[in-house]
């Protein structure tokens, strides 16, 4: 049994890659039992599209994809529910989530994004991150012709100063 790694850092070789598969090992031995996919929200977990004729590689990658979000549920239970909204906390579980998924699409030669993996990240969001909203408003740049507007007021109002200024300065007496 291999010793459980983290799955953004190096690559596995083909070879241990494909013993991998064909045993069916999942990618960490915990004690602590994982939960589903659907076991809180309701919902099956994503299953890949298939047009009637299913690749083994369809296949591996479903079961791969279900073993990343296995891990990726087990990191977030970690997160206490205050601290689902900082980054700071999230980032790991979440990159690890996203690096898995695309670490191992490259790995069987499956296309990243797909929309399995889309499925998760979407999943993520939905089960984690529903309540999560912006503490400080986002900025917009203004309308173009408002925009436009605020540019050249203050170039036609430069030479328009400078002609009063010099117009002032001919016409007044010393002081």
């Amino acid at each position: 049994m291999a010793p459980c790694a983290h799955m953004s850092s190096g690559r596995l070789s083909q070879g241990l890659l494909l013993l991998w598969v064909l045993l069916g090992t999942g990618l960490c031995h915990t004690d602590a039992m994982t939960t589903s996919f659907g076991q809180d929200t309701g919902t099956s977990p994503p299953t890949a599209m298939s047009s009637g004729t299913a690749q083994p590689t369809e296949g591996n990658y479903t079961y791969i994809t279900q073993k990343c979000w296995d891990y990726f549920v087990e990191l977030m239970r970690n997160v206490t529910t205050a601290e689902l909204c900082e980054w700071k906390v999230i980032s790991r579980p979440y990159s690890e989530l996203q690096g898995c998924l695309e670490f191992w699409a490259d790995s069987l030669n499956y296309s990243y994004p797909n929309a399995l993996a889309e499925q998760y990240i979407f999943q993520s969001h939905h089960r984690y991150f529903h309540n999560c909203t912006l503490e400080h408003p986002v900025y917009f740049d203004p309308p173009e012709d408002v925009l436009l507007a605020m540019i050249i007021a203050p170039i036609c109002l430069i030479p328009f100063l400078v002609t009063l200024v010099i117009w002032r300065s001919k016409d007044g007496k010393a002081q």
